[in-house]
């Protein structure tokens, strides 16, 4: 192996440790960043990633590590990492050693657009970085109404904290094609369309009507688009996901073990036919969308590390790329206290992940394509191993 490549395997580790730890940082400090101007602010559209909560605190979405790997930010006040400032620098360090100074993360030029009706389109697609945008249309759950939440989330708690703060609500088709032009127009490749729990009738006519717009503003009758939903009861409509333009679809099974399935993910098991239809489910989508074109996840720490491998090695072998990553006990969340594994857990599973990958044929264009976010871990280990990152290029050049 290169030195280049044990570099960025060592700056990969960091990235998961501040995952897993997160950062602690006095966030005073960011009174000297221009943070919502040239730098990428964050925007609560789904779930707090943060370890506290943080109303009216701005914080960065992330930074870049020396060789270029998108390292998010999470708030840890407990953490032994941390971001200091410094005669006009910002550096991140560990137990109180510089590690290396931190780049953080450009803001894109449509985040300072709206669209026709007024909304801010920074609010309606957060962007991923690398071309890549997300939308929550709905940052809510139905869920909750059942008293059925997935124990691990916080979508709703995050609703209540943040939505009226930052003007975050239900997004409209034209919304979503307003915004997704601009971001395109702006170089990005791909989009994700997300939410909470809806009825299943109401959820495919929406994702529908979401598609018509995107192809209508952007003009792109292939728009790269993922549409995140729970497993239908009638698989005959994920058809018609296909049918509309998505690209992709996602449906996150969560937790690869039947039985703390149930207890972990109550409403998934009552609304959606259960354990055994959503492993169908992600079946029969293979056989709709393809090979390599279907995304599942499974919240990593919560069952046993083999259980959580089992899974994804049978997937993979389905034909679905279904990733792990590494469970934040949410605030606001029902298992909010408790402790993720350590990171040197989530690491060695993330390396298991990216090997089931190859050994399945998946491309990093077809986990670019079906995935929120170009920037997890088994992300970057394809971009390490065939020297995707742009230091590459730089070293020979």
């Amino acid at each position: 192996m290169s030195d280049l490549k044990k570099q960025l395997y060592k700056e990969l580790e960091i990235k998961n440790a501040l995952f897993v730890e997160g950062v602690n940082v006095n966030p005073m400090i960011f009174q000297n960043l221009d943070l919502g101007g040239k730098y990428q602010e964050q925007v609560h559209v789904l779930f707090e990633m943060d370890h506290h909560p943080h109303v009216g605190i701005d914080f960065p979405v992330g930074f870049t590590s020396p060789g270029g790997l998108k390292l998010a930010f999470r708030w840890d006040t407990r953490s032994p990492y941390a971001i200091h400032y410094d005669d006009g620098k910002y550096y991140l360090t560990h137990n109180g050693q510089e590690l290396f100074p931190t780049e953080f993360l450009k803001r894109p030029k449509y985040y300072n657009l709206k669209t026709s009706d007024g909304a801010e389109m920074s609010q309606v697609a957060t962007y991923n970085r690398e071309g890549a945008i997300f939308v929550a249309y709905s940052n809510e759950c139905s869920l909750k109404e059942k008293g059925q939440d997935c124990l691990y989330c916080n979508i709703n708690a995050t609703k209540d904290t943040y939505a009226e703060k930052q003007g975050i609500f239900w997004k409209s088709p034209k919304q979503i094609g307003e915004t997704a032009a601009a971001a395109y127009n702006e170089g990005a490749r791909h989009i994700t369309i997300s939410g909470g729990f809806i009825p299943e009738r109401r959820e495919v006519d929406y994702y529908i009507d979401v598609a018509e717009a995107i192809r209508e503003h952007t003009g792109l009758a292939d728009f790269n688009g993922t549409g995140v939903i729970g497993a239908p009861l009638d698989l005959d409509v994920i058809d018609r996901y296909k049918e509309a333009g998505y690209r992709t679809i996602a449906m996150n099974i969560e937790i690869w073990d039947k039985n703390i399935f149930k207890s972990i993910c109550p409403g998934k098991e009552a609304q959606c036919g259960g354990w055994d239809h959503w492993r169908m489910a992600l079946e029969y989508a293979v056989e709709v969308f393809g090979h390599g074109r279907v995304r599942s996840n499974i919240v990593a720490g919560i069952e046993p590390k083999q259980s959580t491998l089992e899974g994804i090695e049978y997937l993979a072998a389905k034909g679905v790329a279904c990733f792990a990553g590494a469970w934040c006990p949410n605030p606001g969340s029902a298992l909010e206290g408790h402790r993720s594994p350590e990171p040197e857990w989530h690491f060695d599973l993330a390396r298991k992940v990216a090997a089931i990958f190859r050994k399945a044929g998946f491309t990093y264009d077809q986990l670019y394509d079906c995935s929120a976010a170009p920037t997890t871990l088994c992300h970057d280990i394809y971009k390490i191993e065939d020297e995707l990152l742009p230091v590459f290029q730089e070293k020979t050049a």
